[in-house]
């Protein structure tokens, strides 16, 4: 009679060897000039005083999310190379806040068994919103718990850190009337809401991830799996115009909460924003969603972001030319309104 071993127990180290080996080639590419090699090491390396810049006073900024239920969309839809880029952008895009441009990302994979092709989807999309977002994956840590996760479940977490100057840490405390607020535009639902999705979708309107969508001209799945857009190359470029960083107040990621919740949250008690809803336009999705749920257009905007993924608080006088250096990128940029003398409010009108 032969003894008990790891494999019995749900946990098989070679295939555990066979992932490890996949994902290997995956994290080498989006290595950057920071990232020391250490072979076998248990940790990554990153050298903050890289590619010829000498900070004067660095601050780390570090955050951490995940990619919530949307995970049950992937399943349904068998399809999993697109919300690794979801995990890095919640995660960046909330550092940005703080005008901290990104370094370095971890990630963690939790499944109940070992699954090679799986793991390999999953960290594709991790490297692909790394390179997206200029940073390097330097290390990470798979667990299999066959006893915690049913079979063919899985959830992910991830882990960013970038740096900025002590004296250009962005605090909302410089906002005052008079600044002019930009929204850059969303690709769609990103990675929140999808608990009131999926009611509304496949409990509600009885749809699969395979139907069609005509007015969308997209399949159910293909529309909610979308990745979230990374907003860190729009950013950069504001802050690599000469002398534009004092001119940028705040920034927000426009995440569950909606526009006026997480707006809101980077407002001095002093000023309100006011915005105009006709300034953008709210995606076809959206909308598809609201019509197809009777979901309240309040309730619509209280859960998502409605079509503007990244809010930017400028000051009046450079904000002509932020808006200039916004429209030359690729992600669509909109004036959306001023802030005034208030108590800490959004209003939207």
């Amino acid at each position: 009679m032969s003894g008990l071993d790891y494999k019995s127990a749900g946990v098989d180290l070679d295939v555990y060897e066979e992932s490890m080996r996949r994902v290997g080639k995956l994290v080498q590419g989006t290595t950057t000039p920071g990232v020391m090699p250490l072979p076998g090491g248990f940790a990554g390396l990153f050298r903050l005083f890289s590619e010829g810049r000498q900070y004067r006073d660095p601050v780390l900024v570090s955050g951490t999310d995940g990619v919530g239920t949307k995970i049950k969309v992937a399943q349904l839809a068998n399809r999993f190379d697109t919300i690794g880029i979801d995990l890095v952008a919640m995660c960046v895009n909330d550092c940005l806040c703080t005008g901290a441009l990104p370094l370095f990302f971890l990630d963690y994979v939790a499944m109940s068994h070992d699954d090679p092709q799986l793991t390999e989807a999953l960290v594709t999309g991790i490297a692909d919103g790394c390179k997206q977002a200029g940073m390097a994956l330097i290390g990470g840590e798979t667990a299999i718990m066959a006893d915690l996760y049913s079979r063919g479940d899985f959830d992910l977490a991830g882990f960013s850190v970038g740096v900025v100057e002590r004296d250009e840490v962005l605090t909302g405390e410089k906002v005052k009337p008079g600044d002019v607020v930009f929204g850059l535009a969303s690709t769609g639902f990103h990675s929140n809401g999808y608990s009131l999705i999926r009611k509304v979708v496949f409990e509600h309107a009885g749809l699969t991830v395979n139907d069609d969508v005509p007015e969308l001209k997209s399949t159910v799945g293909e529309t909610l799996l979308k990745p979230t857009q990374i907003y860190v190359k729009s950013v950069q470029s504001v802050f690599d115009v000469p002398d534009m960083r004092p001119h940028v107040h705040a920034i927000a990621h426009i995440t569950g909460g909606g526009l006026q919740e997480n707006l809101a949250r980077v407002l001095p008690d002093s000023v309100d924003a006011r915005l105009q809803r006709n300034s953008w336009s709210v995606p076809a999705a959206m909308s598809w969603l609201q019509k197809l749920g009777g979901v309240a257009t309040d309730e619509m905007f209280r859960v998502f972001n409605m079509g503007i993924g990244l809010v930017l608080v400028i000051d009046p006088a450079a904000a002509d030319q932020v808006e200039q250096t916004l429209s030359g990128q690729s992600i669509e940029c909109f004036r959306l309104g001023e802030v005034v003398a208030g108590d800490g409010q959004v209003h939207l009108s």
